[in-house]
């Protein structure tokens, strides 16, 4: 399948190119910007590639992934939102990430909207989760707004999260 791309008043999201590594490689080398991840140290450009790379096998694996997030008027990359498969649970997680400079202004929400549409109405998932670090409330919040409830506390890629999930209400 090939990657939608899809406009919202604000953002373009699109397939992610090769050449979104070294853009990308800047925005997650932000002091801080990876604290609330497993591993929160900015990582190389290489494994920055590798990112970009299996996310585009993602997609063509799976029919969805992570779009690259561009600012509608500029096509800046800002960064990344969509839908992830996690093998270890089985689940389909709703996941986000913009540069420093995009943060507050409802762009997260906007973006992720479109994965939680697209995973309920053209993929028919039945239910998706969003995973976020409990000292995350910015991201907490994202995630309410676009319509998961917290369910539990859980464990992923080795860390304490807090669990949300939506279900399809088409189901």
């Amino acid at each position: 399948m090939s990657t939608p791309i899809i406009e919202t008043k604000r953002l373009r999201l699109r397939s992610f190119e090769i050449e979104d590594a070294e853009p990308l490689h800047q925005i997650l080398a932000v002091k801080d910007m990876l604290r609330y991840f497993p591993s929160s140290g900015p990582p190389d450009l290489e494994r920055v590639q590798r990112l970009v790379s299996r996310q585009i096998a993602h997609w063509e694996e799976h029919g969805y992934g992570w779009w690259a997030v561009e600012d509608l008027q500029t096509r800046q990359l800002i960064g990344w939102n969509g839908l992830q498969y996690l093998p270890e649970t089985d689940e389909i997680e709703i996941g986000y990430l913009h540069a420093q400079p995009y943060w507050g202004k409802g762009l997260a929400t906007e973006g992720a909207k479109v994965g939680i549409d697209f995973g309920f109405n053209q993929l028919l998932i039945p239910t998706i989760i969003g995973i976020v670090h409990p000292e995350n409330i910015a991201s907490q919040r994202v995630l309410e707004k676009i319509g998961l409830q917290f369910e539990q506390q859980a464990e992923y890629f080795g860390m304490a999260c807090l669990k949300y999930v939506a279900e399809n209400p088409a189901r």
